[in-house]
């Protein structure tokens, strides 16, 4: 299983490396490594929240999330989408930005590709951040039979049964981000963005609200979750608008390495296809079931993420801090997991509050 996910991984490492040599020499071989390291350390709960949602999808769909959607992944964010911000931003043609990046000149140099990028850097935070807010938030403020950090998450799943509650916190965070933390100049783009990283939220959850119900009427009674048609490719969309998110910030954290985009595209990109493969390797070896706090540390990793992503409007956060935090969590609540299929096995009943004090216990799933 390992080499059948991950085989076009490593066919994507051998040609990415080899083309970044090609390219830049040496410099860039290495440069490209670091930053392949870099995005597989920052991605763990991207993967994890991912194969949450691409479990419930057909093998068919689950293969075009690994090949079409790498495409996507790799070429559109990694190399078109800054671009396309240039373009926006400095008012320029695709040609014109083209010129501009293979100019190259640092984020400290006014009018270099690196430093356009930088300035746009609010607007891309609030729609990331944004996004993953609501993402967060709306799996924060469910009730759920088993929880982790259950003197946390009950009392947030009590009050999440009023309606709505995600977009007026996530519209509240906005309206403090534009006014505490937008540079000024630019507090109306923040809040633009910001809207419509809420509207994308609610526009594409919605389609798979929307087209879900349909699709499980078609399936045999009883049968597999397993979506296909309208609402798989809803929950597809989903997925790309989230991991888009997800590499904002390693987007334009890259180019305080190098400020060579091919460099950066190539290096992000081998590490967008392993967090892929990684995905699918979650879902096909039913880890989220075997270690079952998994998705929830994944969940806090993001609502972590997004907070510091709307942080850095303002703020420079070293992408080492918000690697360590994900991986804190992740590993915390993996630990947590282990803990918790040993008291099965002995047939405890497994305690679900961490840190907590005097330990409340849950029916397990």
């Amino acid at each position: 299983m390992v080499l059948k996910t991950f085989g076009g991984s490593f066919a994507i490492t051998v040609g990415g490396l080899a083309l970044a040599f090609l390219y830049g020499g040496t410099l860039g071989l290495a440069v490209a490594a670091v930053l392949a390291v870099l995005e597989i350390s920052l991605s763990f709960d991207n993967a994890v929240v991912n194969a949450s949602v691409l479990g419930r999808m057909n093998q068919k769909w689950q293969r075009l999330f690994l090949t079409a959607g790498i495409l996507v992944a790799v070429v559109g964010m990694r190399l078109l989408f800054p671009v396309v911000v240039v373009c926006l931003t400095a008012k320029l043609s695709p040609a014109g930005a083209y010129h501009l990046a293979m100019a190259g000149g640092d984020v400290h140099t006014p009018g270099t590709y690196a430093f356009v990028l930088h300035e746009a850097h609010p607007a891309i935070a609030a729609f990331g951040g944004v996004f993953l807010l609501m993402l967060f938030l709306n799996y924060i403020f469910e009730e759920r039979e088993l929880t982790w950090l259950s003197w946390l998450e009950r009392p947030l799943a009590r009050i999440g049964r009023l309606k709505q509650l995600s977009v007026v916190v996530a519209a509240g965070a906005l309206l403090l981000t534009a006014d505490f933390l937008a540079p000024s100049g630019k507090p109306v783009s923040v809040l633009v963005s910001g809207a419509l990283g809420l509207i994308t939220y609610l526009l594409v959850s919605g389609l798979g609200e929307l087209f879900e119900p349909a699709e499980a009427e078609a399936r045999p009674r009883g049968g597999p979750v397993a979506l296909a048609g309208k609402a798989a490719f809803a929950l597809f969309l989903y997925l790309e608008v989230m991991d888009a998110s997800f590499s904002f910030d390693g987007v334009i954290g890259a180019f305080a390495i190098t400020s060579d985009p091919v460099v950066i595209a190539i290096g992000l990109g081998i590490g967008a296809a392993y967090i892929r493969a990684l995905t699918v390797f979650l879902v096909r070896n039913g880890t989220l079931s075997e270690y079952a706090y998994l998705e929830h540390g994944a969940q806090w990793a993001i609502g972590a993420l997004a907070v510091l992503l709307l942080c850095t409007i303002r703020y420079e956060v070293p992408e080492i801090v918000t690697g360590l935090i994900g991986i804190g969590f992740i590993g915390t609540a993996l630990l947590s997991s282990v803990v918790r299929n040993r008291r099965l096995s002995r047939g405890t009943p497994p305690v679900t509050d961490v840190g907590a004090g005097p330990a409340r216990l849950t029916s397990a799933h």
